[in-house]
């Protein structure tokens, strides 16, 4: 795509995106995540009602007299989205496809962001870190990214979950709200998924296309796997074959939920074709 495409492209999903964020998310943006906290800002005398838990030892044997901390609740958080690239993502039968989707989400998302004055960072993988964005704040930084996302070419096809948040994890020190944006067919993340839940607040967005769900009766089709490049012939009418892929993908799906549980890990399953928010607006209201 030229540049003077892709600044319309990006210009369109700025438009569309900044309403959605504001209806997705309505004025309770920061009661949606676990990541708020209290941060120290001064001391001040003992007054009498204050809570003993705050009294500042140190402080209080220097001077003679009781001295309590003051906290302020921290308004400003850092919103990480890991966002796959990978080739698997560019399947879509329906809409759009799973990378369209994908990158509609990380506008609105970046965009509600910004308008509550957080910064946002960009970890984009495939079965490796492929580009890190750091956190910043401002429009031109959410424009950039949008930018990245619709024009980065990634250097591997396939997927590997588990080294996306081993790499949050490592680069991000301070507590964030992360969004795990993909389609998990790779589902062997667990151990990575526990610890990175652990230092954040993370949360999932599933990207599913329903034409992957259940193979059509098509007869005899050549197949290819967009990760792997192998091809292979599949007679689709064979109703066996049909029940196999279906039941193959109905395990994978519970599987993941089964790790984003045991994590403590809020998810959202996102289609191609279908409405995402009133599903994110659910999602949203649940964690507030």
């Amino acid at each position: 795509m030229d540049s003077s495409e892709l600044i319309k492209k990006v210009r369109k999903i700025e438009i569309r995106t900044k309403a959605l964020s504001q209806q997705i998310f309505s004025g309770q943006y920061h009661s949606a995540f676990k990541g708020l906290g209290m941060v120290f800002r001064e001391v001040r005398q003992y007054d009498y009602g204050d809570d003993v838990r705050f009294i500042d030892w140190n402080v209080t044997a220097r001077f003679h007299q009781p001295y309590v901390k003051i906290f302020e609740e921290e308004r400003e958080l850092t919103v990480m989205l890991l966002i796959d690239v990978s080739a698997s993502n560019l399947f879509g039968t329906r809409a759009a496809t799973k990378a369209d989707l994908i990158t509609e989400l990380a506008a609105v998302l970046s965009f509600s962001a910004i308008h509550n004055n957080d910064k946002v960072g960009v970890i984009l993988f495939s079965d490796k870190v492929e580009k890190f964005i750091p956190p910043k704040k401002g429009r031109s930084h959410i424009l950039c990214i949008i930018r990245e996302l619709l024009a980065y070419e990634p250097t591997s096809v396939r997927t590997n979950v588990g080294e996306a948040l081993r790499y949050l994890t490592n680069a991000i020190k301070k507590k964030c709200t992360a969004f795990l944006i993909s389609d998990f067919l790779n589902s062997d993340f667990e151990k990575p998924l526990k610890i990175a839940a652990n230092k954040h607040d993370l949360v999932a967005l599933h990207i599913l296309d329903k034409g992957e769900i259940n193979l059509p009766d098509l007869g005899l089709i050549e197949m290819a796997d967009a990760e792997t490049g192998k091809r292979y012939l599949a007679d689709t009418s064979n109703r066996k074959l049909r029940l196999v892929h279906q039941k193959w993908w109905e395990d994978t799906f519970q599987n993941n939920n089964v790790l984003f549980k045991k994590a403590g890990v809020d998810v959202a399953h996102l289609y191609t074709d279908v409405d995402y928010v009133p599903q994110l607006i659910a999602l949203f209201q649940k964690r507030a």
